[in-house]
């Protein structure tokens, strides 16, 4: 069987939001396009507006620590400038995520699904590049077969969305993606170079569809794997434009 590109997923605001895409253009050494292009910072945040750049993840409000996070949904309108996100506890909103009066909107709409000790304190983006999770511009990849098998072992059906990964591959073996690292990639006409594998945190014990921790998923990564980890980073080595249903293939 050919493996195959399955789904592509961005998340325009780090941990608020994600939206499915058919295709994307990626760009040697840089993120997936308005992936985690914003973050939302909090009163403990290091966040400096004078010298905004990427900060590691403890500076943001994030699904490990605040699981109703994990229910929004995304919907970037590039060509309008516009941000629309959904949950199933809130209204429907819109926003210019880059214009002041909309940002303070976009707080007034998140403070509900915040506990009152983690109120968010501003919408910030970094210069040049996505706020992944990675010090280096890092594109994520998951394995559709080793999210089935960690389903099957934990008797729970996962929802891809929990691991909110960028780019899913469809006709790998389980876990084949942790034999990768150090290798090559080609999907379509792109080479991402995998780094390294993807340590994961209780953001992903929380059900996308409610923002409620229902599953222990890391307790059944530790069984299942011997590790706390699910997905690679990966690096883009050679652009290109890359669209569901684009061969995998593994090169040197």
């Amino acid at each position: 069987m050919t493996a195959r590109l399955a789904h592509i997923w961005r998340h325009p605001i780090k941990s608020h939001g994600r939206e499915v895409l058919a295709q994307v253009t990626l760009a040697a050494g840089q993120t997936l396009p308005w992936d985690r292009h914003w973050a939302v910072t909090h009163a403990l945040s290091k966040w400096n507006a004078a010298d905004p750049r990427w900060m590691a993840c403890a500076n943001f409000l994030i699904g490990s620590s605040i699981a109703s996070l994990m229910a929004i949904d995304a919907r970037l309108q590039t060509d309008q400038g516009t941000l629309t996100l959904t949950h199933p506890d809130r209204p429907p909103l819109t926003l210019h995520p880059d214009d002041t009066a909309d940002r303070a909107g976009f707080l007034d709409w998140l403070a509900p699904l915040l506990p009152p000790d983690r109120q968010a304190t501003a919408l910030v983006r970094a210069e040049g590049r996505g706020m992944t999770d990675t010090d280096y511009p890092s594109v994520s990849l998951c394995n559709l077969a080793s999210n089935q098998s960690l389903s099957a072992a934990l008797q729970a059906e996962l929802s891809p969305l929990r691991w909110r990964g960028n780019l899913w591959v469809d006709g790998w073996q389980p876990w084949a993606e942790f034999a990768l690292i150090g290798r090559n990639l080609r999907i379509g006409p792109v080479v991402l170079s995998v780094r390294e594998r993807i340590k994961r945190c209780k953001a992903t014990t929380a059900n996308p569809a409610t923002g409620i921790r229902d599953i222990d998923t890391l307790a059944g990564l530790r069984q299942h794997t011997e590790a706390q980890d699910f997905g690679v980073y990966a690096t883009v080595v050679q652009g290109g434009s890359i669209r569901l249903g684009d061969p995998v293939e593994v090169l040197a």
